[in-house]
């Protein structure tokens, strides 16, 4: 069988990507560690648009494979592992022919299903990709001085951005109460939420900005941050580490990602935000504290 390379190979990515979180919480240097997640972000989302939905999801469920057959000897399987039709949901072959059974029903929701819901899903991965990008620009560079035209250019583009896809990711998310391998109506609400923890995010930056509090709308755009980061990698990152672990519960894992990622993302933003924000203060304080002499 040959290997699919595609699938180790965002695992060593994973490897220093870890090395470079590390590192960055070590001497506050987030960017290399913001770039590497970004551009696996957008490894795993554009493919969707070269190689199909199916495929993509495919290699998706491919990563988690590893991970969930480990421990298991051959014809084993759990409770909330599933085969799916000619194993054609996963790229390993027939090295791996049991998966987490919402990653079938995924696979399967979008082989088979109408084209308006693959819509939905490429309108959803584009747009919130686009708005994951552009988030870290305006981020980057405020909308301070020569750069306050762009800056609210790119802002009311990411906005449109968001906005339209979690349009697409609430009405996907309102079929999911007749899909048991997803958690049903828990499903369907835990995603209602996390968009809600998303969009409210995105909209109060709006708000902030409108009433000319540049401050707290610094505030509002980091917690939108975390609870991007906290919907896409959090969501995955939690997965790899859950799925494993209650792969006899058929729907834990992915409903306690569901339901925490985008919350815990936003708590994660502002712990960092705060404790940066506190010990920056406290420099300038001692700073001015500090007499100049001759």
């Amino acid at each position: 069988m040959e290997l699919p390379f595609g699938v180790l190979g965002i695992y060593a990515g994973l490897v220093v990507w870890i090395v470079l979180l590390v590192r960055a919480l070590r001497t506050r240097s987030f960017g290399p560690f913001f770039a590497l997640g970004i551009a696996l972000l957008l490894v795993l989302n554009v493919r969707y648009f070269v190689e199909g939905i199916p495929s993509s999801i495919a290699f998706f469920i491919g990563i988690y494979d590893v991970l969930n057959n480990l421990g298991l000897s051959n014809g084993d399987t759990a409770d909330g592992l599933a085969t799916c039709a000619d194993n054609a949901c996963t790229v390993w072959g027939d090295r791996y022919t049991n998966h987490t059974s919402w990653g079938v029903a995924f696979h399967e929701r979008f082989l088979n299903g109408p084209q308006f819901r693959r819509n939905l899903l490429y309108g959803h991965i584009g747009l919130n990709s686009l708005a994951f990008v552009l988030m870290h620009v305006q981020l980057l560079r405020p909308g301070l001085g020569s750069n306050r035209r762009r800056h609210q250019l790119l802002g009311r583009t990411t906005f449109a951005a968001i906005t339209l896809g979690t349009v697409c990711a609430v009405w996907l998310a309102s079929e999911h109460g007749a899909v048991s391998e997803y958690g049903g109506s828990l499903s369907m609400w835990g995603f209602f939420s996390m968009s809600a923890f998303v969009y409210g995010c995105a909209v109060m930056t709006v708000v902030t900005i409108r009433r000319g509090d540049q401050q707290s709308h610094r505030m509002w755009s980091i917690r939108f941050a975390g609870s991007m980061w906290g919907s896409f990698w959090l969501f995955r990152a939690m997965l790899l580490v859950l799925d494993p672990l209650f792969r006899n519960q058929e729907t834990v894992a992915i409903l306690a990602c569901i339901w925490l990622s985008a919350p815990l993302g936003i708590a994660i933003a502002e712990f960092f935000r705060r404790r940066y924000d506190t010990e920056d203060s406290g420099i300038e304080a001692s700073a001015e504290a500090t007499p100049v002499t001759a």
